[in-house]
């Protein structure tokens, strides 16, 4: 039966979640579909996070999208999970049921695959460089993995970090992952056909990702999955040189699909119109 979503409200949750474009991105579709409903943005710290998910449960919330720094707090937190959020030990969306449950799934990895595949079809035989290694770099390996890379080298500022996700992360997919620290770059960044920033850096208010891109090969790709600024300075200095970019729109609209049919019971599509009005609320920004 097709549900018609009235009267439907959820959330998106983060601190902070003013960068968020979820609301823009719903409210789109709800506006297309001529749906009665609404996604709200709630900044919630991380000491409030379980006591707030537990108050719009109770208020009648379909559930919500998770943003940073919560992801892994929200998979800790649900009664049960999918395989992604189990294998990435972290969540971006928490779905509630009529009965009590909290049900986490991790969608982030589908908007990258889907991202990815879009601009490069599959990645079979080729190598990736991930930076990072937090519950975005675990969504970003199961991505890679289901597009048939080779070899993910995980570079994290923190190496001792990026070495137990891959350890823990290897049993899980086919793609061997070799860990290691960002100083590792200049060996790693040669052999990559593609690089991958699923860190924060960047992002509105925190630092740019500062790297060497003269080490890339003219044919390497490089995606950033932070789309607020949708410009970031990585993107900027791979285009001046020459290197094809793609920003975190693909990845965001994408993964934003099954949350959507989750909320509010039909199925979305992922359109140029829909870009363009993220475009165009990024720079009122």
């Amino acid at each position: 039966m097709r549900l018609t979503g009235k009267g439907r409200i959820a959330g998106v949750v983060g601190w902070p979640v003013s960068h968020s474009l979820s609301p823009v991105l719903h409210g789109y579709w709800l506006e297309s579909l001529k749906l009665d409903g609404a996604l709200v943005p709630l900044a919630i710290r991380r000491e409030d996070f379980a006591r707030c998910i537990a108050a719009l449960q109770q208020s009648g919330f379909q559930g919500v999208n998770v943003t940073v720094p919560h992801k892994e707090a929200a998979f800790a937190l649900a009664h049960d999970c999918d395989t992604a959020a189990k294998a990435a030990q972290a969540a971006n969306l928490l779905v509630f049921h009529s009965d009590g449950r909290i049900e986490a799934r991790n969608t982030d990895w589908v908007g990258l695959r889907e991202s990815v595949h879009a601009a490069m079809g599959r990645l079979d035989g080729l190598s990736v460089v991930l930076l990072g290694a937090g519950g975005a770099a675990r969504g970003a390996l199961l991505a890679l993995d289901a597009l048939g890379t080779n070899k993910v080298q995980l570079l994290n500022r923190h190496a001792d970090k990026a070495l137990a996700l891959s350890r823990a992360m290897q049993p899980l997919i086919k793609s061997e992952v070799l860990g290691g620290g960002l100083d590792q770059w200049e060996k790693a960044a040669p052999t990559a056909d593609l690089i991958v920033n699923s860190t924060s850096a960047g992002m509105r208010g925190n630092p740019p990702l500062t790297l060497d891109l003269t080490h890339l090969k003219p044919s390497a790709v490089v995606l950033d999955i932070v789309y607020n600024p949708l410009d970031t300075m990585l993107l900027r200095e791979a285009r001046a040189r020459g290197h094809r970019a793609i920003d975190g729109l693909g990845m965001l609209m994408h993964q934003a699909v099954p949350s959507f049919e989750a909320f509010f019971g039909v199925r979305p599509q992922v359109s140029e119109g829909l870009r363009a009005r993220l475009v165009e609320a990024l720079s009122r920004d």
